[in-house]
């Protein structure tokens, strides 16, 4: 068995999950909400894990569930589906969906699966549902959920940079240096809180689950991204999160903003401070390329750039002259447009 799935047979690892109402919650109302597109028809459960979906989708009326599970926890979900008085509609399939044959099994109208992990990608469990959706979902079937987006902004990591300065009256500031170098060396999983944002997000990446390919998540982000200080402070790591979009319109979000999860959110943390004052534009460069030896993890890439020499958004709130007298070009458009129209509608 993989070592990726036998983690999973840990319960301290699903008491976790579980215990996360904003993520249960989520998909429960978004289930529930839609329960007359599932009513009486097949669902396919993705890395089914403790059945939590597939009890809630058999609830709601499914038909049928596959709840499709490769590690040794699938024993469990059976145990579950009888607790729950739904061992008629759960067929449990102890697999890695990509082991099972597409032709043993009928196509299905929906499929669900809670894949996200740490900066949405992270453990690669996407590739498994764009599989299934491939190979043993209807052509107008639904997916829970159908989008998803990937944001990061600057942000301030007071946590982690302050507290060297002062341990119990003793100045350590040459080891928080060591240990700023150290943990810039991989993502952060932490709790940003939502006043240490500098900026407003940029969108990494906004991906449509219903025709998304894999070839496509091999790289996200790669972009060159302007954003704008919204108040001095310090620009210590790149704060990284990202919301999903369920059929019924209804959003789940790991923002530093939002409720938290046990998703948290990930920095980037620089290796030193840098200054930054309000209506400062900082540009960066931020990719997430595919570990080709191990493609459930990705490296994470952050460039700093001039923002000088960097395309701005139009209009732009910087400091910066050419922004300055870009704006002020269009409000003094809109202005005489909005001028003419009153001239017009006089003459009228």
């Amino acid at each position: 068995m993989d070592q990726y799935f036998e983690s999973y047979e840990e319960l301290d690892i699903h008491q976790l999950m579980l215990s996360d109402k904003t993520r249960v919650l989520a998909y429960k109302n978004a289930i529930f909400n839609l329960k007359e597109k599932i009513q009486n028809k097949i669902v396919m459960d993705i890395g089914a894990g403790s059945g939590i979906l597939s009890i809630l989708c058999a609830q709601v009326g499914a038909k049928k569930v596959y709840a499709v599970e490769a590690s040794m926890l699938a024993k469990n979900i059976e145990q579950v589906s009888i607790e729950n008085n739904v061992q008629d509609k759960v067929e449990v399939i102890h697999s890695k969906v990509e082991d099972i044959c597409p032709g043993s099994l009928e196509k299905v109208d929906i499929i669900v699966s809670e894949w996200m992990g740490f900066y949405l990608v992270h453990e690669g469990m996407l590739d498994s549902v764009l599989f299934a959706r491939d190979n043993f979902l209807h052509k107008d079937g639904l997916l829970f959920p159908s989008i998803a987006k990937l944001y990061a902004s600057p942000c301030q990591i007071p946590s982690m940079y302050k507290f060297w300065n002062n341990v119990c009256g003793v100045s350590m500031r040459c080891m928080g240096k060591d240990y700023r170098k150290t943990k810039s060396l991989k993502p952060e999983v932490l709790l940003v809180n939502q006043d240490d944002l500098l900026a407003e997000s940029k969108l990494l990446a906004w991906l449509d689950l219903n025709c998304v390919s894999i070839e496509e998540l091999n790289l996200l982000g790669g972009e060159d991204y302007v954003v704008v200080c919204k108040e001095d402070g310090r620009f210590q790591g790149m704060c990284i999160w990202f919301a999903v979009e369920f059929p019924d319109g209804s959003e789940l979000s790991t923002g530093p903003h939002d409720e938290a999860t046990h998703w948290k959110q990930t920095a980037i943390v620089l290796p030193e401070d840098i200054e930054v004052m309000r209506n400062e534009p900082v540009a960066f460069k931020l990719e997430l390329k595919r570990d080709s030896s191990y493609p459930r993890r990705y490296n994470m890439e952050l460039t700093l750039l001039d923002a000088e020499e960097v395309d701005h958004d139009i209009p732009c709130d910087c400091h910066m002259t050419k922004c300055i007298v870009t704006k002020k070009y269009i409000d003094e458009l809109d202005g005489s447009e909005s001028h003419a129209a009153e001239s017009i509608e006089n003459c009228i």
